[in-house]
């Protein structure tokens, strides 16, 4: 399958570290946590002229990156940023029609469920992972390993499942993305299209099997690299 990788978002919580570089760069470690994708992707069998990276925000310095370390992988320019949804409905034409994971720049998952994601049956999937503090993230309801739907960010507790921003799709969700609205924050989500296909049991569930890391605010920055130094 191919890969596509979601990098374009401004990474307005990890300011000021942001300001000169998109937040896929930052280093952990001593590389870019983009790198440590790269490499993770690549042990999971995809090649670079499989991958593409949607960009937006200072672009140009994932391109530059890129041209050193990658120069066969696609850059796709997200124009305005106004959302995930935007950003997969943008790879249409790389994907051709075909199945294919989508993974979040900053997002960190082994090259195992890198592999397993790929599943090849007509179902999409979206990776779960539990969590002691659901509230802050969507939390997947299900019924067996079908999804029923995404919850965001609930006031009261519902589950300890979450969406943990790794996915597989078939080329239906381009359609889903058709029909969605922007929603109250102005954006299309990626996660409305989901749980429009959910409605059809079109989606499922597949958990995690070693780890998910999220580098989403400058305190994860250390406890990423701790937890990379133990594998």
């Amino acid at each position: 399958m191919k890969a596509v990788i979601l990098a374009a978002g401004k990474g307005v919580r990890m300011l000021p570290l942001t300001r000169e570089k998109p937040k896929p760069l930052i280093e952990v470690n001593g590389k870019p946590f983009l790198l440590h994708l790269l490499e993770r992707l690549s042990a999971a069998g995809f090649r670079d002229k499989d991958i593409a990276i949607v960009v937006g925000y200072k672009g140009e310095k994932i391109e530059e990156f890129l041209n050193e370390h990658g120069p066969d992988i696609t850059v796709i320019v997200q124009q305005a940023l106004v959302g995930t949804g935007d950003a997969v409905y943008h790879t249409q034409e790389f994907v051709d029609e075909e199945d294919f994971i989508v993974v979040g720049g900053d997002n960190l998952f082994s090259a195992d469920d890198l592999l397993r994601i790929q599943k090849e049956d007509e179902f999409c999937y979206v990776a779960g992972w539990k969590v002691e503090d659901p509230s802050r993230y969507g939390v997947l309801i299900c019924k067996g390993d079908v999804l029923q739907e995404i919850i965001e960010k609930p006031k009261e507790f519902v589950g300890d499942l979450i969406n943990a921003g790794l996915y597989k799709f078939t080329p239906e969700i381009f359609e889903a993305l058709e029909e969605i609205e922007i929603s109250p924050r102005g954006e299309l989500e990626l996660t409305d299209a989901i749980s429009l296909l959910a409605e059809s049991r079109k989606v499922k569930v597949m958990l995690l099997h070693d780890y998910w890391l999220d580098l989403g605010k400058k305190e994860d920055i250390e406890k990423v690299g701790e937890f990379l130094k133990r594998l």
